[in-house]
């Protein structure tokens, strides 16, 4: 955050992989973007991760699939390496958003939630958005198991990352 200087705004983040962006990463961003006056939709370029696309294609991808979307909040794009807590500083972020499909997430996301807030340099929180059924079960990871098998898409993604997907991954 800029010293000395006091944003009225609600500001979150909410980092991913983003490897490719599915219907549940739309889904969370829509409802998420009603709940803050900024939300950082930010793709973690992790350099020991092997990803499909490059963070620029993943952001190229998440401009075009949410400007569609409804909501009241303004989005920002970022790509970022390090430490969310060092970026949702940078970003003047208060909150952290991450999304929960189920039990198994919860397990893991709640330690990094508390780890998050203890690590932070200012006050720093996260909101987990509970999957809605038709987006529960859907992982990057499983998209691109079926993107590379030749399987149908239609369901986990929307056209345009089906499209991307398919030429990154041709069966």
């Amino acid at each position: 955050m800029v010293e000395g200087y006091m944003s009225t705004e609600t500001i979150a983040v909410y980092p991913g992989s983003f490897d490719p962006v599915t219907r549940g990463h739309l889904e969370i961003i829509e409802r998420a973007r009603d709940l803050f006056d900024v939300l950082h939709v930010a793709v973690v370029a992790n350099p020991s991760k092997e990803c499909l696309f490059s963070s620029e294609e993943r952001l190229d991808l998440l401009r075009t699939e949410t400007a569609a979307l409804g909501g009241r909040g303004r989005l920002e794009f970022t790509a970022f390496e390090g430490l969310t807590v060092q970026l949702a500083d940078k970003l003047g972020a208060r909150w952290i958003v991450r999304g929960l499909r189920s039990g198994a997430d919860l397990a893991s996301e709640l330690p990094m939630a508390l780890t998050n807030r203890d690590c932070a340099e200012g006050e720093l929180d996260t909101v987990f958005l509970p999957a809605g059924p038709a987006s529960s079960y859907i992982s990057s990871s499983l998209v691109r198991e079926i993107a590379a098998a030749g399987g149908r898409l239609d369901t986990l993604v929307t056209g345009g990352v089906e499209e991307a997907l398919r030429k990154k991954s041709p069966s």
